[in-house]
């Protein structure tokens, strides 16, 4: 049998002629050859071995046909790029992703495949009569078109994979903005988004605070924890925890380390209906970190330093309260003023006990004893009423955290 005058593959492996009528010849044995590919591929890959329609079986055809067609297009003209092939094991690659399957088993059918047509092309290649240089050259180019597809097919799958990735974190800020929003939370709205997002629904939840960044480079994002929802792009940012008390999220050094290093504020353990209550007292709580009432650095918990946050809830009601119950103390110098605020606190707390002022104090007796004898000349007998207690300790407890802060 004559041939036209060869031309060469373009895939710049320098592999030798092939003769184009040979596209024709091939062809018209593609649907023989498509039958016994599709043969072998059922028996070499298990997955293949299931009933057609299945989800392995019912694109396996196709498939292998398309494949075909693209090493055949290849050789009757090298410049063709099989875009419409390709486009086919793109959408192959999505379709894997959309079922939850895993890729292994798409790849491995392309390698079983690409292999068992070759082996049965250039057997009909021998049987034509064509020289070993022609042969090696279908060889190459039937290694390129098995790594085409299979490129294709990986492109796709990870296009999705990308894709249901992006939808699955917007529908997570969204559950999120729903849970951590002004209004009310309606059960049943939580649900639906919730399984939309593959979502658990927790008996109870805390809101984390974290400090922000001067950037938001990758390396320094929390770690993820499981089941969390996270919102980096918020003001502050900010980290819904499932169920935290239960999982122990909180035990040890784990939970530090997983925020890399950023201080935060751990809101108090809730329902899931109050969330947005949590990230209040959480945010409440990282803004006096950030003024020094609170520890600047590491992981507060809002549950250990209830009476603060409580006392900081109005400012300016705390600021009334202790110009008012803190007025005796005017008159005096800045020295004198601290020196009484300080031993008059631990008398208050330390149930009007000398010898245990002395001791919180370290200081003698006698000077607590001279203090306190100033102390009843500014305050008289108001230092004796449980109400003016009351209040001079809170407005004694707001003083020290100022002098804090100075």
């Amino acid at each position: 049998m004559a041939f036209a005058t060869p031309h060469n593959l373009t895939n710049g492996s320098g592999a030798g002629p092939v003769p184009a009528e040979l596209a024709e010849l091939l062809r018209a044995q593609l649907i023989a050859v498509a039958d016994q590919v599709e043969a072998e591929v059922r028996r070499e890959v298990p997955e293949y071995a299931q009933p057609p329609d299945g989800p392995y079986g019912r694109n396996l055809r196709a498939g292998v046909v398309q494949a075909l067609t693209l090493f055949v297009d290849h050789i009757a003209d090298p410049r063709d790029d099989g875009e419409s092939i390709a486009a086919t094991y793109n959408a192959l690659g999505r379709a894997v992703a959309q079922e939850g399957r895993n890729l292994d088993v798409l790849q491995s059918a392309v390698r079983v495949g690409g292999m068992h047509a070759w082996r049965l092309m250039s057997r009909e290649a021998e049987t034509l009569g064509l020289d070993s240089t022609v042969v090696a050259a279908l060889g190459e180019l039937a290694f390129r078109t098995v790594h085409e597809v299979a490129e294709a097919a990986a492109a796709g799958f990870a296009e999705e994979q990308l894709h249901r990735s992006d939808e699955l974190d917007r529908r997570r800020r969204q559950l999120l903005d729903l849970l951590l929003g002004k209004g009310p939370v309606v059960p049943e709205a939580v649900q639906k988004l919730a399984h939309s997002a593959r979502w658990t629904v927790p008996r109870q939840v805390a809101v984390v605070a974290l400090a922000g960044a001067p950037d938001q480079r990758t390396e320094d994002r929390p770690l993820a924890l499981s089941g969390a929802l996270v919102d980096m792009e918020s003001r502050p940012p900010r980290m819904l925890v499932p169920d935290p008390e239960d999982s122990g999220r909180w035990a040890g050094h784990g939970f530090a380390l997983a925020l890399r290093g950023r201080p935060a504020a751990i809101g108090p353990t809730v329902p899931l209906a109050e969330a947005a209550q949590s990230l209040r007292w959480a945010t409440r709580a990282l803004g006096l970190m950030g003024r020094g009432v609170l520890p600047r650095q590491d992981v507060v918990r809002c549950a250990d330093h209830l009476s603060t946050l409580l006392l900081h809830a109005d400012e300016p009601l705390l600021g009334r309260l202790r110009a008012g119950a803190l007025a005796p103390l005017d008159s005096v110098s800045a020295g004198q003023r601290a020196r009484l605020t300080e031993t008059l606190l631990a008398w208050l707390l330390g149930g009007s006990n000398v010898p245990d002022v002395a001791a919180r104090l370290h200081i003698h007796p006698q000077t607590v004893r001279y203090r306190l004898r100033q102390l009843e000349k500014l305050f008289g007998d108001a230092l004796h009423d449980p109400d003016t207690r009351l209040e001079l300790i809170l407005a004694l407890r707001a003083e020290s955290m100022h002098n804090r802060q100075d």
